[in-house]
């Protein structure tokens, strides 16, 4: 009888849906993501979003009851994962997300617990590092891709985060102009909300001057309509950019795939390789307290910062 009294509570606190479909995982995962928008919290909602959608083309698109979440489900979901060539990596991401989400559902006394993750794998592996020495940031540099604006728009993209201690495209997408003032470019991080310092150098403001963005509040031509949803523009530029730089990559003949990423790995290696304290580049790239090197160092002199980036740059 208590057991049914909390479950027509839970009924009545959402009463846009049935009890029969919000003790689904499809209904109850959507339910979770609209409260994770209305809070604010987009990036975790689009995670559970892509997670979602993995998991009912695996179902094809046939819900599953929570009570039915069981160890043998989730192991054939790990095994269409590797199936599809998805790295173990990111099924551990998948599965997360997914435990994450049951186990509010068991919190909430919609289903009993029934531990269906414990068999499949949920750790993170260690990854090969996603660099490229300085002479493939030379070659990038000196490409004449001028009869492909999307190439080379592409490639300028990079090289700004390169230039800038290996910015990520979401940082750089939402730069306004007013954050560029006496030779200083700074900006927090919307990762971690971290204020970063940058000296602006002569290689970055090469590229501001070779796009138009005299009608934007912004720096870069990634967003290009303040009327319009800015997430969505930054997402679909960020697909576009990186598909492209995979154009330019193999053109290059590299063994791995070019990305937005592999800037930021590079300008870390790179800068490692000139012997720049690993202290220097953690502070640099903005790590967060996760990093080693930030535990035993809480601040470190943006002098040093600017003059590795500078260091960097004069080699190219």
């Amino acid at each position: 009888m208590e057991k049914e009294a909390d479950n027509r509570k839970e009924t009545m606190q959402c009463p846009s849906h049935s009890k029969q479909v919000e003790n689904t995982i499809f209904a109850f995962m959507q339910e979770v993501v609209t409260n994770l928008k209305k809070l604010g919290k987009i990036r975790t909602s689009e995670t559970y979003t892509a997670t979602l959608n993995s998991f009912r083309r695996f179902r094809k698109g046939n819900d599953v009851p929570l009570d039915k979440m069981t160890s043998d489900l989730m192991l054939a979901y790990e095994a269409y994962l590797r199936k599809n060539g998805i790295t173990p990596n990111s099924s551990s991401f998948y599965m997360r997300n997914l435990r994450a989400v049951y186990n509010r559902a068991v919190e909430k006394e919609m289903t009993p617990q029934q531990f269906p993750f414990k068999h499949v794998y949920t750790g993170v592996d260690k990854t090969v590092k996603r660099a490229v020495p300085i002479k493939v940031i030379k070659k990038l540099k000196r490409m004449d891709l001028s009869l492909t604006p999307p190439l080379e728009f592409a490639r300028d993209m990079f090289l700004f985060s390169f230039y800038t201690r290996g910015m990520s495209l979401v940082d750089m997408a939402y730069l306004r102009k007013n954050d560029l003032a006496n030779g200083i470019l700074s900006y927090r991080r919307r990762k971690t909300k971290q204020l970063l310092i940058v000296k602006w150098e002569k290689p970055m403001q090469e590229i501001i001057d070779k796009y138009d963005t005299s009608d934007s509040i912004y720096l870069l031509p990634i967003i290009k309509n303040s009327r319009t949803e800015e997430r969505m523009q930054y997402i679909y530029a960020g697909h576009k950019i990186n598909r492209n730089l995979k154009i330019v990559g193999q053109g290059l003949g590299l063994p791995m795939p070019l990305t937005m990423y592999v800037a930021r790995h590079a300008w870390a290696s790179i800068a490692k390789s000139k012997n720049i304290p690993l202290s220097v580049i953690s502070e640099g790239m903005g790590h967060d307290s996760e990093t080693t090197t930030r535990i035993y160092l809480a601040s470190l002199d943006n002098i040093a910062i600017d003059n590795a980036n500078s260091l960097i740059l004069k080699s190219l």
